[in-house]
């Protein structure tokens, strides 16, 4: 049952959940000390309870108590669908103390704590998987959330994390991938130096990929292993400097995205790692079709 609770000050204890979300630093801190993250916007929120994490409360903004009226007899949509059977209490705020409370203007009109899973390990993460995607050392939240909205989309099997790279579930993180992080399995590596190690073992053929010129192209060495229905992972490194010399030299092979020969020569090397993704990722996906 809803339990809508007015709220008149943002240094009320009860809404600690939510204080200063725009300071990295004291969320990563809060979150991995509470065991909670935070979604943002009906729709974010609504899939993140769908997918099974548990609701610790609601923050919402007066305009919004609409989303919590269902007609009788009928399910609630919105927030109070997503909501229905949570024990959650909903604080209700003005937008002055949503703002002063969370350090920005929250144009979407609420936002929800919600308590976070066990991470599995990466063996039970791959073990049904043929295609996957490893990420190395991204540090920007809206990277990290825009790729796994291409993965998910495009039908990769499951993402797989380095162990210092940006938090999923952090909330650019989950707003940036509109709750796509809520649908691909993922794991964290517990070790970088031999993280590679579980998914060779696990039988899976790796790929760097790079925007070395002497690297083959992603299509073409997808193609060479398509009929052997071999497993793949590939492997996307840092936004500046890319993949670590230790991983490169650890991947089966490096493989590349062609750039035009006229834009290479005016200095347009490489994509972005979000680019690169959504084009390797589907050239991934497409090739075990």
């Amino acid at each position: 049952m809803l339990r809508t609770v007015e709220v008149a000050s943002a240094d009320d204890p009860r809404l600690a959940d939510y204080t200063r979300l725009t300071d990295a630093g004291l969320r990563t801190y809060l979150e991995a000390e509470n065991g909670l993250f935070i979604a943002e916007g009906t729709k974010v929120i609504t899939r993140a309870v769908a997918a099974g994490y548990p609701v610790r409360s609601m923050l919402l903004a007066r305009s919004r108590l609409a989303d919590l009226s269902g007609r009788p007899g009928k399910p609630a949509p919105g927030l109070a669908g997503a909501a229905s059977g949570q024990d959650a209490p909903v604080y209700v705020v003005t937008d002055e103390v949503a703002e002063s409370l969370t350090g920005y203007r929250v144009h979407r009109g609420a936002l929800a704590s919600l308590g976070r899973r066990p991470l599995p390990e990466v063996v039970a993460v791959v073990a049904g998987a043929r295609r996957i995607v490893v990420l190395e050392d991204l540090v920007d939240h809206g990277n990290v959330g825009a790729i796994f909205r291409c993965a998910a989309a495009l039908g990769v099997d499951a993402v797989v994390l380095s162990p210092r790279c940006a938090d999923p579930l952090y909330r650019r993180s989950v707003k940036v991938s509109m709750g796509a992080v809520f649908a691909i399995p993922y794991a964290r590596m517990t070790g970088w130096f031999d993280g590679l190690d579980d998914l060779k073992s696990a039988g899976f053929r790796v790929l760097a990929l790079t925007p070395d010129e002497r690297a083959i192209t992603v299509d073409a060495a997808l193609r060479a292993g398509a009929d052997t229905g071999e497993r793949v992972a590939l492997l996307l490194g840092t936004e500046g400097d890319g993949l670590s010399a230790r991983w490169l030299h650890a991947a089966d092979e490096a493989v590349r995205i062609p750039m035009n020969p006229a834009a290479r020569a005016a200095g347009v090397d490489s994509l972005n790692v979000v680019a690169a993704a959504a084009i390797a990722c589907h050239l991934l996906v497409a090739a075990s079709q």
